[in-house]
Formats: C-alpha cells, structure tokens, sequence
C-alpha cells in the first residue's frame, strides 16, 4: 500500500482521485470475489473495509493530510464537478452491485473522525448530480446508505436535496419526482429521511409546498412505497442501530397530517402578525396545503390496512410493533404542546380536526396490529389532550379482539347461555371465517327463540369493522 501511495503523491489532485477509484474498483472486486461472499439486500451489513484503504481515501479524495511535510492537495470547484462526473460513471458501469456497494462503502462510510463532515458534503453532492442525470445504481447505493447509517446524517445529506430541487430553482421538483419510476426504493428512504427532518415544530421545519405535493403524489400512485424498506428487511428484524432511520416513513407522515392543521393555523397567526397583506399571500398555499394533507392521512390510513396483510402472511400479527409505543406517547405530547401554543378560542377547529385524524390513526393502527398497545394504556395519554368526540369514543370502544393475548386479558360475556338443543347456524358452512361464539349465540337466540338478548355497550363485535372516513 505504501507504494501505491508513493505512486499518488505524484500526481495531480484529480489524477490521484482517479487512481484511487481504480484501486478500490481491482482491490475490493478481487477480494469480495475471492471470499466467494456478495451482499444478500440493501439491508446486509457491509463487510468491513481494511484501514490502509479508509486512508488512501481520506487521503487523496478527501485531502486529509497523512504528513506535515506534504502539502495536501486541493480541487479545484472544476476538478471537484470533474471528479463527481467520473464517480457517475463509474457506478452505473459496475455491473456487480455488491462491488458497487463495498466501493459506496469504503467512499461515503461514516468514521466518526472530522472528515464526515467532508464525506456527507460530497455523497449530498453526488446523489444531486445521480438525480439530474438519472444515474439509478449511486441512487440504489444512497438508499442503503440512508438505511445503514445515523438519522441526523441521512437528514443532513437529504436537507441538500430538498434545497437543490425544492427550493433553490423553481420547477426543478420534477426532476427529482421523476426518480419514483426509476429507484422506488430511494424514494421509501428519502420519505423517511425528510419526515425526520421536517416534524412540523416551527415554520423553518414545516416541509415546503412543493416537497409535501411531490410525496403524497409518490403516495397517492402507489400507497405500498412506504413499506419497501419494511418489506425487504428481513423479519423479524435484527435490531436497528441506536439513532437510525425507522423501517418505515409511517410515523413521520402521521406526525405530518396529525399536526398539520395547528401548524398551518400558527402560520397564518404568524402571518396575521406582519400584516394582511402577509395573510392574504398565503391564503392559497395553505388551502392546497391542507387538501395534500388530507389526501396523505387517507394514505397513511390506506398503508395500515396493507401493512396487516404483510404482518398475517409473515405470522407476526401480534409480535411485531411497527408503530412503537414511546412514538407515540411522544406524537401525543407534541400535539398537546402545539395546541398550548396556540389560542384555543382560536385554534378550537383545527385542533379538533388533529385529534380526529390522531383517533383515527390510533383505531387504525391498533385494529391491524401496527400500533400493540390497550386502550386502557391509551386512555390516561389522551386524556391530556382537549375533549374530541371521536377520541372518546375510540378510548371507549368497542374493546379490541384477543389477537394478543399477552395484552388483553379475556372478558367475560354479557350474553345469556344457549339453550342446549341450539348448535350452529344453518349458513355457517357459507362463512370464511369461524364465528365468533358472541354473534353465534346472539344470531341463533333471535332466529329460533325470538328472544333478544340485551348485549353489553362495550362487547366487541369483530364482524362489525370500526367505520372511519379521512377528515377533510
């Protein structure tokens, strides 16, 4: 190694920066094809890059002097733009997409030393130019990346996209929406990254207008993006590094429609202050606004019912806990708090329809398994909030289905014991399902004693599904 690195000195800045992909593309090939091994998923870990290579990297690509004698080497912003076209290149030739990966590896791996600062500046750079130019395979790699590595790193790489192609030169979003068709799989982690960027906790962390219409069009065409992460992980899955991206963008967007309504009404407070020649610009932006929002929770709402699906083939109903419930002790408190800061007098409509959108997610989420959680552990939470109708009454009931048994104890039945000679329905054998021993007993006393069984307020009937409607 120390002679190749002789060899480097003596070249120019982007001659060495060259050089040094050409090493890692013959010794990184070499030897992941002489241990045999390839990266199963996106979601494998990387195997571990020897230091030699990490330093001829920091060394000639990110200019980290080695010695106090050498004079480090700078590129030029044309060498820099040089260099970023060479890597272009290079990753959509590669054919191997474990190569690939191992060479975004030993490129953009975080270190935890000063030069990540230097790396996440580049990678954002290389990601925006993969965009532009349609470069799928570093789009591929980015995705694994965002996957693999801490969220306020991902956040960081991802606030230089949303800046380049949602706010720096308008129209340039099309751009950018355009990689739905191309790379879904970077569109789920770009979802992710800036959900956690943008949580709606003042107007510099509301998502611009253009990015909200561009993922709930990504959304609406296709509900199922958001759980290509969670789908191509294997499950159950290992746990995530401290600090990592969520499988799935689902919190992030519930926190967008839950609290979208008091965010727009601090806007236009806000707007209100400078004046109503302020309030009036923004008029419109907030009505389309409030349509995207609307239009997601119903999406969210939509990729909950899919999700059970996926859980039920997998035999995880019940074991795995897609929406955590510190997430949500948390999404609970930041509605409260939000709804403090406004005036109730004048926020009462808009918090209302929060904690309409909150039940109904919360009902969703529990009925298909996402959210393992009682009502009784969810009563004293939400009762912190402001009285909502629809919450009381998802609070109250109907009590949720045994599917867990670790959680829900047994209740006892309000109904009456049947009569011996009474056993099943005539149309039983029609049903798909088993019949719940409840409706059996209730049905079969009402068509052969005519008799009607006073049956308990809160006795859950699972044929009966909770009706709920997006709110507008």
């Amino acid at each position: 190694m120390s002679d190749i690195r002789v060899s480097l000195l003596r070249r120019d800045a982007l001659s060495a920066a060259k050089e040094v992909l050409y090493h890692l593309d013959i010794s990184l090939g070499s030897a992941l094809q002489t241990s045999g091994g390839a990266l199963a998923s996106s979601s494998a870990p990387t195997p571990p890059i020897e230091k030699s290579t990490v330093d001829l990297v920091e060394e000639f690509i990110y200019h980290a002097p080695k010695d106090r004698n050498v004079q480090p080497k700078r590129l030029s912003c044309l060498q820099e733009l040089q260099l970023l076209e060479i890597m272009c290149s290079y990753f959509q030739e590669q054919s191997r997409d474990a190569v690939r990966q191992l060479i975004f590896s030993a490129l953009f791996g975080l270190q935890g030393n000063a030069l990540d600062d230097s790396r996440m500046a580049m990678l954002a750079k290389l990601v925006s130019m993969a965009i532009a130019v349609g470069r799928i395979p570093i789009l591929e790699c980015t995705a694994a990346w965002l996957q693999r590595s801490h969220a306020v790193c991902c956040v960081r790489v991802v606030r230089v996209l949303v800046d380049d192609y949602c706010r720096v030169v308008p129209g340039s979003s099309h751009t950018l929406k355009q990689v739905f068709n191309a790379s879904p799989t970077f569109c789920c982690q770009f979802i992710t990254a800036v959900t956690a960027l943008y949580d709606l906790s003042s107007e510099d962390l509301t998502p611009p207008l253009t990015l909200l219409e561009m993922v709930v069009d990504w959304i609406t065409e296709d509900p199922r993006l958001l759980l290509l992460t969670f789908l191509n992980t294997p499950l159950p899955a290992p746990s995530l590094s401290r600090g990592c991206l969520e499988l799935t963008p689902l919190l992030g967007l519930l926190r967008w429609s839950v609290k979208a309504p008091l965010a727009n009404q601090r806007s236009r407070k806000q707007a209100l202050a400078n004046g109503h020649a302020e309030l009036d610009k923004g008029a419109g932006k907030w009505a389309e606004s409030e349509e995207l929002y609307s239009k997601l929770h119903l999406s969210v709402l939509q990729v909950f019912l899919m999700l059970q699906v996926h859980l039920t083939e997998k035999s995880l109903i019940g074991q795995l806990s897609v929406l955590q419930w510190e997430q949500v002790v948390g999404l609970v408190e930041e509605v409260g708090r939000l709804g403090e800061e406004l005036n109730p007098l004048h926020a009462a409509n808009h918090m209302q329809l929060a904690l309409d959108r909150l039940a109904q997610a919360l009902q969703v989420a529990m009925a298909t398994g996402a959210l393992l959680c009682a009502r009784e552990e969810l009563r004293p939470l939400c009762s912190r909030l402001p009285h909502n109708n629809l919450m009381q009454l998802v609070m109250s009931g109907p009590f949720q289905p045994p599917l867990y048994p670790h959680l829900h104890a047994p209740r006892p039945t309000a109904l009456p014991a049947l009569p011996p000679h009474i056993h099943t329905h005539p149309h039983a054998a029609l049903s798909p399902h088993s019949t719940h021993p409840v409706l059996q007993s209730a049905h079969n006393t009402h068509t052969h004693s005519h008799t009607h069984a006073v049956i308990s307020p809160h006795t859950f009937h699972p044929a009966m599904g909770f009706p709920y409607r997006p709110i507008r």
